[in-house]
């Protein structure tokens, strides 16, 4: 009996051809990593070149987003500063209390480490910071080295793969937002002349 006759597959088209090489790479779990510093570099690069001043004109662009009478306009460095990174601490922080409830945090012991650990790395840059700039002119400025940029240290994580054991990487986490959160309370109450409480319950 003669087998069925195989009908040949389609030849790929052109675009799949074109989009294959940048899947793969997506599928690469350090991509988001590589890709965050190649960014970072290109932009150190931009703003500190001849051409800043178009760095300075792209991030300055206002952007508008209406609906009818309403609208909302804002140059463009406030919509990723305001904007994106509120959707990425929104992410961050369903990972984070996925790990809270039936993760690597979910023990009040296992919780308490990155607390205490985000707060030595506070206070220690901070305590630094004074002793060096006690009665200068740049004392006030003590509340700076106390932030943790939680978009690199996630990509220096991710960077590296499946090297990095989970635990670690839900550790690492977890001190980075406490340290942010810590952060950001220092700001609110240190830096600032008012604070909006009608904000801070929205």
């Amino acid at each position: 009996m003669a087998s069925p006759r195989r009908t040949p597959s389609a030849p790929p088209v052109i675009a799949d051809r074109i989009l294959a090489p940048f899947k793969q790479f997506a599928a690469v779990e350090a991509s988001a990593g590589i890709l965050l510093f190649a960014f970072a570099v290109v932009a150190l690069i931009w703003a500190n070149s001849g051409l800043g001043v178009y760095y300075e004109q792209l991030f300055g662009t206002y952007v508008t987003v209406g609906f009818g009478a309403a609208e909302l306009s804002k140059p463009l460095l406030l919509w990723v500063n305001d904007g994106l990174m509120a959707i990425f601490f929104l992410l961050v922080g369903l990972e984070i209390k996925r790990e809270l409830l039936s993760g690597e945090l979910s023990s009040p012991r296992k919780a308490a480490l990155p607390f205490f650990a985000a707060a030595g790395g506070m206070a220690i840059p901070a305590g630094l910071y004074l002793t060096l700039n006690l009665g200068g002119a740049g004392e006030s400025g003590w509340g700076i080295p106390m932030a943790t940029d939680i978009a690199f240290a996630l990509a220096v994580i991710t960077a590296l793969g499946s090297r990095v054991p989970l635990s670690l990487k839900v550790f690492l986490t977890a001190v980075a937002i406490v340290d942010d959160l810590g952060a950001v309370m220092v700001i609110a109450l240190f830096y600032t002349s008012e604070v909006s409480t009608q904000a801070l319950m929205v």
